[in-house]
């Protein structure tokens, strides 16, 4: 199996040798990078398969590299775990909202860390059940999981693989209602260690990109979420 590449971006040298360290002991191939532009420029260079990201950098911040990533078609892609300092969630939420699939808080354990990594890969290469490889409608909202396309009408929708595979999920799934936890389970696995929270914060870009579409992604207070069936007028 071919080695996945993770860029790892902190102006922290000892972090970096350590997270280097740590993750090829796990056999991944690793580049480093210590501030927004080499991230930036590192990116475009290798594409690597998922970027570990610090929200706190010299010059440019990891939000404006994350966005600058999510705009290049080249790197839009790539899964991003944000690192944070304790006292910077807010931030860190916001990360999401801009693109980034996940976040670590500062100081944090290597086996959680390790946990995240191959969570955030093993969504990027899981064979999915057959039920969830097949083109899905909703009225003009279409979701081609080979394709990896989602367009409503004539429109493209660029989405995260966080976002897709939670779409993809409620939309196969219409009608039944699902609690965040049971989400994160089926969109990153069970061992996935994400706070459930950052489901809220999901669903929220999801709307949003969404446009109108985006009333169909229906919250069932004290549960969770569940997508509009057809037959039933959107709240």
């Amino acid at each position: 199996m071919k080695r996945a590449k993770i860029l790892v971006v902190d102006d922290e040298p000892d972090l970096v040798e350590l997270l280097e360290h740590h993750l090829r002991r796990e056999h991944y191939d690793v580049a480093t990078a210590s501030d927004g532009e080499k991230a930036l420029a590192e990116a475009r260079r290798i594409v690597p398969d998922l970027v570990v990201l610090d929200l706190m950098l010299p010059g440019m911040d990891g939000l404006e590299v994350c966005r600058r990533l999510r705009a290049d078609p080249r790197t839009m892609q790539i899964p991003i775990v944000m690192l944070t300092a304790k006292g910077e969630e807010s931030d860190a939420v916001i990360g999401l909202a801009q693109g980034a699939d996940d976040y670590v808080r500062k100081p944090f354990g290597t086996k959680e860390f390790l946990a995240r990594i191959a969570a955030r890969l093993r969504l990027e290469r899981d064979e999915s059940p057959l039920d969830m490889q097949k083109v899905v409608r909703h009225e003009d909202l279409v979701v081609d999981p080979v394709k990896h396309e989602v367009t409503i009408g004539t429109r493209s929708i660029e989405l995260t693989m966080t976002e897709f595979k939670l779409l993809q999920f409620l939309l196969v799934n219409r009608g039944r209602a699902y609690t965040r936890n049971e989400l994160l389970n089926a969109v990153l696995g069970r061992d996935s260690m994400v706070v459930d929270r950052n489901v809220d914060v999901h669903v929220a870009t999801l709307r949003k990109k969404l446009g109108t579409h985006g009333n169909d992604i229906l919250t069932i207070r004290g549960l969770g979420y569940k997508f509009r069936e057809l037959h039933a007028p959107a709240s």
